[in-house]
Parts: structure tokens; sequence; C-alpha cells
């Protein structure tokens, strides 16, 4: 991390200002969950990628902190969203908002957030960003709806495993390092190649969490849901694809029927490992992460660069 403060740590603090701002409220209830949600905030790695691909282009302005800030408060809005859909109490090894506030609040707070990143971008006339991320909005949703739908059709196709990861994740990657760069460029092909290059690193991320949760380890979030969902993700796909096919039927059956058997969770993790499903998985993650740094080369050398290729790096090799 020593190369990203390097790169931006100034501005960095500056931001934390603004998150920590953006989280208030005049109503006493909605104030006290917003600063329980600051109080809680992740690594911040897309408004990283969001300020490093603006540093880029130049200095970094007020739309590029608006354009980091407008993606913090969408994925912790997004984050409600989905631990109460997957009735988690846990987020970041705290209580959750569901559990602490129950599902309506988390509801509502969740679509203030939303409404609040909204008019943050319009309140500044920022069009284009505001494009960009509407844009990815759209797609995420649909990837979503795609994973839901396949998901009850236990849908054994690698192709269609990257179309989903790449509508529910990679897209709001790119549309974070796009929007960051469109706040300091003003030719299109430095924003579209940094949209590609998030893309990229966002499919990469993607699988990386994907083998986190076939882990044991406590990573602030609770693991097997992919299983309990009926998500048949990479590690698991390639295995199915390439085990015996009486391994496969009682693996297929622990998805469908036994989705919340620790012991037969168990046994489908230790399959899953056996069967080359970890190792192909990395295989593909570290492939896309590559395909990534290979576009931010084209780029010239400075502590953005760096700070963006180590912030890759990072991002794939963590533990939580």
């Amino acid at each position: 991390m020593e190369l990203i403060e390097e790169a931006i740590g100034p501005e960095l603090a500056r931001f934390s200002q603004y998150y920590k701002d953006a989280f208030t409220s005049d109503t006493p209830l909605l104030d006290k969950i917003l600063g329980y949600l600051a109080a809680q905030k992740g690594k911040q790695l897309r408004p990283m990628f969001g300020l490093l691909c603006a540093r880029l282009g130049g200095a970094i302005g007020e739309s590029s902190y608006r354009a980091a800030l407008f993606v913090e408060i969408l994925h912790t809005s997004s984050l409600l969203h989905d631990d109460l859909v997957d009735e988690a109490l846990e987020r970041r090894s705290a209580f959750s908002v569901n559990a602490l506030w129950k599902n309506r609040t988390t509801v509502f707070t969740g679509d203030y957030l939303f409404t609040r990143a909204i008019l943050l971008l319009l309140s500044h006339g920022d069009h284009r960003i505001l494009k960009i991320f509407s844009e990815a909005i759209g797609k995420v949703i649909e990837g979503e709806l795609l994973q839901l739908e396949k998901s009850r059709q236990l849908n054994l196709d690698e192709g269609l495993y990257y179309d989903i990861i790449k509508g529910k994740t990679a897209t709001l990657l790119a549309a974070c390092c796009a929007a960051g760069a469109a706040s300091t460029f003003r030719e299109e092909e430095p924003v579209r190649r940094l949209h590609q290059f998030g893309e990229k690193l966002g499919m990469a991320f993607q699988i990386r969490d994907d083998l986190l949760d076939y882990g044991t380890a406590a990573i602030g979030k609770p693991t097997g849901n992919d299983i309990k969902e009926r998500k048949v993700t990479l590690p698991l796909l390639y295995t199915l694809n390439h085990c015996e096919k009486g391994l496969r039927r009682k693996l297929l059956h622990i998805v469908r029927h036994k989705n919340t058997d620790a012991d037969s969770i168990a046994f489908l993790n230790k399959a899953v490992a056996d069967g080359g499903g970890m190792a192909y998985a990395t295989e593909k993650m570290l492939a896309f992460r590559e395909e990534a740094l290979q576009l931010l080369a084209g780029f010239e050398s400075s502590p953005a660069r760096s700070a963006l290729e180590a912030l890759a790096r990072y991002s794939t090799e963590r533990a939580i």
C-alpha cells in the first residue's frame, strides 16, 4: 500500500472526509445507522481504483472525488440489500444492519443511500460520469437476475458463468475506473482502455471471491453462501465437468438437497480441491489479472500506474 500512499496519499485523506460527511443525516435513526456503517467501512478498494485512474489523467478534482464517493455509497447500499437477501447477521466481523435494525429499516436505508448517490452527481452536473454508472447499474442487475435464473437450473456452462460475473461484478469495477478517468481525461480512448482494465480485473476479483467462499478462514462475511444459494461458481463448475459420473451425481445432490448440511458441504469442498477446481479457478483468475495489467502497460510509467498495478495484485491475492 506504500505505492498508493505515494501516488494519492493526500487525496485519500481528503476522500475520507468526504465519505464521513456523506454518512450523516438530520433524521436521528438514519444518522445512527449511517454512522454505524461509516465506522464499519471496508478497505474502499473501488474508490482507490477510481482515484488512481483519475490521477493517470492529471490532477484529481472535485468530480474525481464525487465519482469515487458515488461508487462507495452505491456499494454500501448494495451490501445492505445483499445481507437482507442472504439473511446474513454479520458483515465485516460486526452485526449487519438487518441484524440490529430489522429488515424494513435496512431496505429504506439502502434505498436512501442509492438516491443520495444519484443526487450527488446530478446536483453537480456530472452527467458523463452518471451515464457511465447508470449503464453499469443496469448491467449489474441483469447479471444478478441471470445468476438467479441459472442457479435454479444448476447451469454447468463456463461461458455463461463468465457472462454472469462480468455483469454482477466486473461491470461496476469497470465503471469505477472509467468514471475516475472521465473526470480528468478529455479523450475517450484512455477512458475506454481503463474501462477494459477494470472489467478484466473485476473478472479476476470475482473469481477470487468465489474461491474464498470455499475456504474455512474468517473473512468478515459468511462462507458457503454460494452452495446455500445453489450457485455453481468456477471451482465447482470445473469439478463437475471433469469428475466421474458417480461423484458428479453426489455433488449435484448436495447442491440441490443438502446445501445447508455441514458435513455434506465439507465433502463437496474437499472434492472441489481434490478435483482441481480450486487450481483451475486460480489459473483463470491470474489470466484475467494479466490481461488487466497489459492494458495498464500502455500508459506512461508513473506513481499512479505503479500503484494501480500493485492494487490489482493485492485485490486478487487478498485473504479477505
